[in-house]
């Protein structure tokens, strides 16, 4: 599912027009975006937890050439489901 997708089902559950649906949308990602970006957490009971972690410093390879090339230390966002959402995903399987 891509984001016109979500926006066009949360638009017929929620009974709101297409651009009211597209407007909350945003609306959330952009919150999400800008506390992770301070570095904090977003919890979504049910649902799971957005965070920043910090990736160390590795080698790696160059896959073309097979030369070690050094990837620096960064900063990568991570999701983990919530208990209900991983428990539904494996009800499925």
């Amino acid at each position: 599912m891509n984001k016109a997708e979500l926006i066009e089902a949360v638009s017929l559950r929620s009974l709101r027009s297409k651009a009211q649906t597209e407007d909350i949308v945003n609306a959330m990602l952009l919150t999400i975006s800008e506390t992770l970006e301070r570095g904090g957490n977003v919890r979504l009971v049910g649902f799971g937890t957005f965070s920043v972690v910090e990736r160390s410093a590795r080698e790696g390879r160059n896959p073309v050439n097979g030369q070690t090339i050094k990837i620096p230390a960064r900063k990568a966002v991570r999701f983990k489901a919530g208990k209900a959402l991983a428990e539904s995903v494996a009800k499925t399987s």
